[in-house]
Formats: structure tokens, sequence, C-alpha cells
């Protein structure tokens, strides 16, 4: 990195552009950028640090800055064109990140669901270890001074990823997603199988999964799960309320027991991952097992309040495979109390693709509410509507309005589980709302 440079961050509350931009800060490189007025989760953090946020302007951009360019923003942004004028280094937010981590050992996690956790929990682990720098895709970006290590999401939307050349990648499943532009599950597994080709010691992938297990690649593939056919494989799993503990071996020979205080059967996988790459770096059970320990999650994964008699979960999943595994958490952590989903459908194509798999899903829960699909950028509107989804779902499938969330006051001692990629927080907030003042209106 230039420490006389200034980097400058168009769309810098973006998930992975904030966490960037946290670790050039981090390093000492003088940092700033741009973004939409309105306020997102990723701010926070950025102004803890003390970087400014400035909204878009082409005079933003001076002589002698470095623009690193976010996935949404393309050539006709003022910012970009300004700097394309003026002759200045533009670079997209993967190119600079593989400038970061060619300095390190360098491991990436890659998947089409649970990266985020698995990400953090790795950062996590090997942080306790040794000195790491990590880049989750949940906003939250570390730098540290000489790191060993260096833990990245990487993200296979538009092939993103294939800038990256790292150390070691963990794959946790190939799935078809993102429908706006892959063609296909062949297209998706294209993509894997470039970042494989570009891993430099060897890949981390879950055995179950029969893409996963099609990849042709010359680099080395260790194959973790549940099954004895696994290399790294978890046996005598023990799931309570207070979390999960499993023996792990590797073929034949025992490293361990292990026990997390994380819930659902996908959390076991990633803790599965983790060991694995901590074994092939030779640190020892008693350092992975002590940081598995006291890892507290990542933002917008299965976090949990309670509010009045109620547990609140709220949940970035989005996809099919993402809620089955979040409401095999719930079940795992609240047994003996009744499951409610309340979900935003994130994109109409993801809707219409996978329109029965959400139900399958879906009808997990006890009993499921929805909203109106929430567009994106790219894509504002489509021959599909929440009313489609809730017509295949057999427990309930019934809208939710912003302004009227009572039907959820019908629950008591139970748990709702807000699910969603879109803006489906601030129907979380109306509910608690509505639930703390009828709360304080009975005492």
């Amino acid at each position: 990195m230039e420490m006389d440079t200034t980097y400058f961050f168009v769309g810098i509350k973006g998930t992975g552009m904030s966490s960037l931009a946290l670790i050039l800060h981090d390093k000492g490189c003088k940092v700033l950028g741009s973004d939409i007025d309105k306020y997102t989760f990723t701010q926070r953090g950025l102004e803890q640090a003390g970087i400014e946020i400035r909204s878009f302007d082409a005079a933003n951009i001076q002589p002698g800055m470095t623009v690193i360019r976010g996935n949404a923003f393309g050539d006709d942004q003022c910012e970009i064109a300004r700097a394309q004028e003026m002759g200045l280094p533009i670079k997209t937010y993967p190119e600079m990140v593989q400038d970061v981590i060619a300095e390190t050992t360098s491991i990436a996690v890659a998947g089409a669901h649970g990266k985020t956790s698995t990400t953090g929990l790795l950062a996590h682990v090997l942080s306790g270890v040794s000195p790491t720098s990590y880049l989750i895709g949940d906003g939250t970006g570390k730098g540290t001074p000489d790191p060993r290590f260096f833990v990245v999401e990487a993200d296979e939307y538009r092939r993103h990823f294939v800038a990256y050349h790292p150390d070691y990648t963990i794959m946790t499943n190939i799935d078809f997603d993102h429908p706006d532009y892959f063609t296909g599950i062949a297209d998706v597994r294209d993509a894997f199988e470039t970042l494989a080709n570009q891993t430099k010691k060897c890949i981390f992938a879950w055995g179950d999964d029969q893409n996963l297990r099609q990849l042709k690649t010359t680099t080395p593939i260790h194959y973790y799960g549940l099954n004895d056919t696994d290399e790294f494989h978890a046996k005598n799993i023990k799931r309570t309320v207070k979390g999960s503990t499993f023996d792990v071996y590797r073929e034949d020979e025992f490293l361990g027991t292990y026990t997390i205080p994380l819930f659902g059967e996908h959390n076991v996988l990633n803790s599965l991952a983790v060991i694995a790459v901590a074994y092939m770096e030779k640190i020892g059970h008693d350092e992975i097992e002590k940081e598995l320990m006291t890892f507290k999650g990542v933002k917008r994964r299965f976090t949990e309040k309670k509010v009045a008699d109620m547990v609140i979960i709220d949940d970035y999943a989005h996809h099919p495979a993402e809620i089955k595994a979040t409401i095999d958490a719930a079940r795992q952590q609240y047994p003996d109390k009744k499951i409610i989903a309340v979900f935003q459908p994130h994109t109409f194509s993801r809707t219409i693709a996978l329109l029965d798999d959400f139900a399958t899903s879906l009808n997990l829960a006890d009993q499921v509410y929805l909203t109106e699909i929430f567009g994106s950028i790219r894509e504002k509107s489509g021959d599909v509507s929440a009313v489609d989804l809730g017509k295949k779902i057999t427990k309930g499938g019934s809208l939710l309005q912003l302004d009227n969330m009572s039907p959820l006051l019908d629950y008591h001692n139970d748990v709702v589980i807000f699910m969603g990629a879109g803006d489906i927080q601030k129907y979380e907030l109306a509910y608690e709302k509505l639930l703390s003042t009828l709360s304080l209106n009975n005492n």
C-alpha cells in the first residue's frame, strides 16, 4: 500500500467496501469515500474510525487519489467519470483486495451460503492464535500490523472472486443463486473452478455437495463433512440448547473433541472447515477449541434479542438453503417454542427461479408471514409477487404491512425470525415497538 496516496472509495458503505476501507485505515493509509445519504448498518464502524463519508460529487475527486470502485458502479458514475478524465488509478474492489492479501498467508472463503459465518469464525479463531487481518461480508474489517494470516470472504456474484489468488480456499457449497447473472448451475461451477485453479496450496470443500465433488482442478482438495468418506469428519455430534459438541477425525486419526456455542448442523460444518485449515497450519487442538468457544457470531446472522415475552431473531437468510439452516438452528436452541418466520423475498428473479424451494423451506416453521418483494438497483419489478409465494405455503403465507404488524401479537413465549437481505429490519423494528408499547401498557 502507498502511504502517501489517498484512497477514495466510491460506494464506501457497501459491506465489502466498508470492511476494506477499515483495513486500509488500520494500515495507516488515508481513506475517505462517498455513498448515498441513507443510513446503513455499516456506517457506524466507519464513523467510529473517523473515516469521512461524503455525498456523491465529481468535485470529491482530487489529484493524487487512487479510486476504489464499488461493484455496483459503472463508468457513468460522476466520480468514476471524473477520475478517468484526470487519469487517476481506478481499481475494482476485488483487485484492491488481492493487492492486500498478497502480502500474507491468505484464506478465501467462498460458497453460495455460509461464507460470512465461516469467514467470521475463521477470522476469530486465527486472530486468537496469530496476527490476522480479515475482510468479512457483514461490513467488518480489520488490518493488523505484519499479519501472518489474511481471511477474506470471496463473493461469486459476477465472478468477482476470480481476482483472488489465495493460498487456501474454503468452499462451503455450490448452489444456483444470482439468476440475474449466472445462466445455470454449470456456470456457477465454472466460476468456482476458476477460483480453485488460482488457489496456491489446497482447497477445503464440503463433501456432501455434489457440485464440489465434481470440481475439475489440479489444486489438492480436502473434503470435510459428517461422513467417514470425508477426509475431515465429525462424529458423535451432540446438539443441545447450549450449542454443539463433536469429535473430529482426519481419516482414522482422532484430532480431538470440540464444543461450539452455536446452533444448527451448518455451524458444525463451518467449524470443521476452520479446524481443517488450522490443522494444515499446525495450530494445536487446545488453541483452536479455546477460540471456538468464545465466538459470538457475525452481524445479521442469527442475531437474537428478547422483547416482552418473545425471542426475536434477525437473519440475512435470503435463499431456501439458508432459511432451512436458520429454522434448524432455532429449533435446536428453542425446542419447546413455536417458530414464526417473517420473510422478505429479495429480488424478483430469485423469487421466480426458486419459488417452490422457498415454500418448502419456509414450511419448516410453525407459521409463516411474508412482506412484499424487495427489489434491487438492477431489478425494480418482475412477473411475480409475494402473494404468488404465499399461495404455495401451507403454514400461512399472508402478507404483513409495515403499518400493521398486529397479526404477530397473537403469539406469546414464542420465537419470531425476521429473514431477508433487503430492509426486513424495518418490519422487525415496527414489531419491537408494538411489543414494547403493549408491554408497558400492561404493566
